[in-house]
C-alpha cells in the first residue's frame, strides 16, 4: 500500500482518527527528535482529532470525509472551530508523509518543473525556507500545484491551500509545536534542516502527478 493510499483511508475514517507515522518516532533523529514527535503527533495531532470528533457528533458533517469537511468550512465564520480543528487534522495527516529519514531530491518530471518555476533545486530551497521563516506567528509553508505551475505559499494558522481547491505537494508545518523542543526559537535552522534531509520527494512526485 502506498503513501498516498494509505492516507486518504485515514482521511476518510469515521470518527476522524489519528493516522499512525510512516515511520518510528525516532526515525528522524537527530534533525526532529523522537520527544518532539511524541509531543506533535501524539498529543497536538491527536488533540485535534480528538476535538474535531466532539465538534461535529450530530451535525452534518459526521458523515463527510476530512478534506470536505476543511473545504466546507472554509472562511465559514459559523464553523470557524471545526475549520480549526479539521484543517489542522488534516494539514497534520498531510505532513507527516512529508518527511522522510532518507532525504534526497526530486527526479524527473517533478524535478523539470522546479527548476522551470523556480530556476533551479538550490533556488527552490531557499525561497521555501525564506518563505517558512517570514510566517509571521504560527503556519505552514507548501510547496504546490496551481495552474499549471509550482508556486510557494505560506498560510497563517490552520489554513491550508488545499480548501481553495490547490494541489500540495509537500508542507512544513512551522507552528513552534513543531520545533521548539528541538531548536527553542530558531526556526530558521529548523526549516533548513527539513529541508535539506527530511523532504520525501517520492510523496511529493505522487502528489505532483496529481496535477495532470
Amino acid at each position: 500500500m502506498n503513501i498516498m493510499t494509505k492516507m486518504s483511508q485515514d482521511l476518510k475514517a469515521k470518527p476522524f482518527s489519528l493516522p499512525e507515522l510512516p515511520y518510528d518516532a525516532d526515525a528522524l533523529q537527530p534533525v526532529i527528535s523522537a520527544k518532539t514527535m511524541s509531543f506533535h503527533h501524539g498529543k497536538h495531532h491527536k488533540a485535534y482529532v480528538d476535538k474535531l470528533n466532539k465538534l461535529v457528533e450530530g451535525t452534518k458533517f459526521a458523515g463527510m470525509k476530512l478534506d470536505d469537511v476543511v473545504k466546507a468550512t472554509f472562511e465559514d465564520e459559523a464553523h470557524k472551530e471545526i475549520f480549526n480543528n479539521a484543517a489542522q487534522a488534516w494539514n497534520h495527516a498531510f505532513f507527516w508523509p512529508c518527511l522522510t529519514p532518507k532525504g534526497g531530491k526530486p527526479e524527473a518530471a517533478l524535478a523539470e518543473a522546479i527548476t522551470r518555476d523556480f530556476g533551479g533545486f538550490d533556488a527552490f530551497k531557499e525561497e521555501f525556507a525564506e518563505n517558512g521563516e517570514k510566517q509571521f506567528g504560527s503556519g505552514w509553508v507548501w510547496l504546490i500545484a496551481d495552474g499549471g505551475k509550482l508556486k510557494i505559499e505560506k498560510t497563517p494558522d490552520a489554513v491550508t491551500p488545499m480548501a481553495e481547491g490547490k494541489i500540495c505537494l509537500l508542507t512544513i508545518d512551522v507552528w513552534e509545536h513543531a520545533y521548539y523542543i528541538d531548536y527553542q526559537n530558531r526556526r530558521p535552522d529548523f526549516l533548513k534542516a527539513v529541508i535539506d534531509k527530511l523532504l520525501n520527494w517520492d510523496f511529493a512526485a505522487q502528489n505532483f502527478k496529481r496535477n495532470g
